[in-house]
């Protein structure tokens, strides 16, 4: 069993479901059964991959790491290639039950991580093939979670239909199955490709530096992943403050919801739509008394809801603000966005920084191992930025399992 946990490197798995929570979270939906297919695939994508990798680097191995599970004889060649094999099939059976579309991303998905074991990881293209596997993963978790959503909604037969709660400025989809499904997945395409992008330059940065952790010896390659890692933390800050108040926190997704921006527009030649009435006027011909000047208006009611006399009410003193109130979940987004992007750079920089300082094989090894446990904080930093605070937080929650994981099982 410890050999197969270090074939998988089980300590790095807690850096995959983020990508489906993030994905769920920049098409505007909480997470449901989608997500979870989401989660799952990605996580037997994932270890297909780490097995793959040892399997075909397996001659490497044995001059350079000859403690790895197959040169050292713990498993042998054949069992890794079936247990990639196995997983990856496990992996495209629970996308496909999230849905056709699902299926397509996750079939992308695998196909780049098989094409970067067994080739492109040599060339000069491999740290651009595992940029694109990470925004495919974040992408797989976006399109199902919107794919099982609009399943939900669509659909002409009577009855109601039991839904997942959707946050404030994602609109569900209408019309047909099939309309509502290619909408929903062109739909969350775009809305989650900024934060795909933002994943895949991390997964970038890390995996060049990860060329030079047998041998160490380079200083430009994370000194650039440094820089980096720096301007995404920068990027994911900016864009919330750019947001104005009463904008959706999802890119593409539009909302009018009370102290939104957006005011209809009226065409010169176009009438305006009617006013609504004021429910509140009483009808015509209703009988209302006139005041007159001389006469002394009847006394007003009581307040039945007043407390007796003599009762405490506590005075506000215009100068002296009420009591303050717990903050809500709006106001607490900031200050968790802040938090993440902060753990994102902690956990990325300093091992960058040493590496850059001494680029031997021990600390260019401990830097990759802190880009991907910094994948986690930056996956919580898009779901916070997204407006899913409780999806950060839950991401967040993963960080002290692979941090106790990794002194067991390198995830490199």
């Amino acid at each position: 069993m410890r050999a197969w946990t270090e074939l998988f490197r089980v300590s790095a798995l807690f850096s995959v479901p983020g990508d489906a929570l993030a994905g769920a979270a920049a098409v505007g939906r909480s997470p449901g059964r989608g997500t979870a297919l989401a989660i799952g695939a990605s996580l037997c994508l994932y270890e297909a991959g780490m097995a793959l990798n040892d399997w075909a680097d397996r001659e490497e191995d044995a001059v350079d790491r000859p403690h790895r599970p197959i040169p050292s004889g713990r498993i042998s060649p054949s069992a890794a290639l079936g247990a990639a094999g196995a997983l990856t099939a496990t992996g495209l059976a629970l996308a496909a039950r999230a849905g056709r579309p699902a299926l397509a991303v996750a079939t992308g998905l695998a196909a780049t991580v098989w094409a970067y074991d067994l080739h492109l990881k040599h060339t000069k293209a491999g740290p651009a093939a595992m940029a694109a596997a990470r925004s495919l993963d974040l992408l797989l978790g976006a399109t199902a979670t919107a794919t099982a959503t609009s399943t939900a909604y669509a659909g002409t037969g009577p009855g109601p239909r039991a839904t997942r709660p959707m946050r404030l400025g994602a609109v569900p989809p209408t019309g047909p199955d099939n309309v509502a499904r290619a909408a929903a997945t062109t739909g969350s395409l775009l809305a989650a490709l900024p934060a795909a992008l933002v994943l895949g330059a991390h997964t970038y940065g890390v995996t060049a530096v990860s060329r030079h952790e047998a041998q160490g010896g380079s200083t430009a390659v994370p000194l650039a992943v440094l820089a980096t890692t720096t301007a995404l933390a920068a990027a994911v800050l900016a864009t919330q403050q750019r947001q104005r108040p009463g904008e959706p926190a999802t890119p593409g997704l539009a909302t009018t919801a009370p102290g939104s921006s957006y005011r209809p527009h009226h065409h010169p030649h176009h009438p305006a739509a009617p006013a609504m009435p004021d429910l509140g006027a009483p009808l015509p011909g209703t009988y209302r008394p006139s005041h007159h000047p001389h006469h002394p208006a009847p006394p007003a009611m009581p307040d039945l809801g007043a407390p007796p006399p003599g009762t405490y009410r506590p005075h506000h003193h215009p100068h002296h603000p009420h009591h303050p109130h717990r903050p809500t979940a709006p106001a607490l987004t900031p200050l968790l966005l802040t938090a993440f992007t902060g753990a994102y750079l902690r956990t990325a920089g300093p091992p960058l920084l040493h590496a850059a300082l001494n680029p031997s094989p021990p600390l260019t090894q401990r830097a990759v191992g802190g880009g991907i446990r910094a994948m986690i904080p930056l996956q919580a930093a898009l779901a916070a930025r997204a407006g899913a605070p409780g999806s950060g937080l839950a991401v967040m929650a993963l960080v002290p399992l692979a941090r106790s994981l990794a002194r067991k099982v390198s995830p490199t």
